[in-house]
């Protein structure tokens, strides 16, 4: 399991302190929070703010059937996040309490890998208290409310995926000590932001996405279910965290699962500290890169980034 990747007797309910040598980001912290990067209370959005995510559900509500994973939808319906404004977390985190175990919890921007770890690890989830403007409809960079909640909090509703999240959160202790934190990242990026998984035995009839970088924004979602572009790749733990990854753009390949009790133990049970050893501080295979070991789905055309991607206004094909 990811606790055996820790020390049995890892405390974490405690924050961890990364140290000195960890390669981290260096993120500012605002006055107003502590060190667990929590804000009081959730904002007051305003009836344009409530309206922008009205507009944002309406649109993701399109594209989302025979497209999103079918946990996701269920998860949906369960927390009913299309009932008229952004979510009060208040709410949510009663209804998921009951689901899972998980709550949701203000934070002001991104926040550091050691804390976003620790929250995980006890089943909280940080989303942004903010939502994007008129300008940003279509892409913001940062995540904010509408990405936070309503690209990862259905998936909290299933069990399975609720635990993969706390232990993920967990294998953060470990990924600090061997200082690749880069590494684990890549894992989350491919898995939790940007999954597939398989619902049929046909890749055309039974693809479909759980991760949240893709349901929250309409362009992707098509894009990683039926572009000739991207590589669709089985995934490989090993191979996934030795993957470099795109953070502006549409993703050169995804990685696809064949159902979240796989992804739970494909790294639940991996040998972290073998990993890790065996591991340099970069990355070894470029985004867009196909090895010999992989197990293709689809290999992609790459035309979109080819074509200069986002930057160029290039089709994605």
């Amino acid at each position: 399991m990811l606790t055996h990747a820790t020390p049995p007797e890892t405390d974490f309910t405690r924050l961890p302190d990364p140290g000195p040598d960890v390669f981290t980001a260096p993120l500012q912290r605002p006055a107003e929070v502590g060190e667990d990067w929590l804000e009081p209370a959730q904002r007051q959005y305003s009836a344009e703010e409530h309206r922008i995510w009205d507009d944002l559900y309406a649109r993701q509500m399109q594209v989302l059937p025979g497209r999103a994973a079918s946990a996701f939808l269920a998860g949906l319906e369960r927390l009913d996040l299309g009932r008229g404004g952004v979510p009060d977390f208040a709410r949510l985190s009663e209804e998921l309490s009951g689901l899972t175990g998980w709550s949701v919890v203000p934070v002001p921007m991104l926040i550091p890998d050691h804390v976003f770890f620790w929250h995980l690890a006890n089943r909280r989830f940080p989303a942004g208290n903010f939502i994007r403007t008129r300008e940003t409809f279509d892409y913001i960079q940062e995540p904010d409310v509408f990405h936070d909640v309503f690209g990862h909090v259905p998936m909290l509703t299933d069990p399975t995926f609720a635990d993969y999240m706390q232990e993920y959160g967990r294998a953060g202790w470990k990924a600090m000590r061997y200082n690749r934190l880069k590494a684990l990242g890549a894992l989350y990026w491919y898995t939790v932001e940007f999954g597939l998984i398989l619902e049929g035995p046909e890749e055309a009839d039974g693809l479909r996405a759980y991760g949240a970088g893709i349901l929250s924004g309409p362009t992707e979602t098509v894009f990683s279910i039926e572009a000739q572009s991207p590589n669709r790749i089985m995934l490989n733990v090993d191979r996934v965290m030795r993957t470099d990854y795109v953070i502006d753009d549409l993703q050169p390949t995804y990685f696809v699962i064949e159902n979240f009790g796989e992804l739970y133990h494909d790294t639940v049970d991996r040998d972290f500290d073998r990993l890790y050893r065996a591991l340099g501080p970069g990355f070894t295979y470029a985004n867009s890169a196909v090895i010999d070991v992989d197990d293709v789905l689809h290999r992609g055309t790459q035309e979109y980034a080819l074509r200069g991607g986002r930057g160029s206004g290039a089709k994605p094909v």
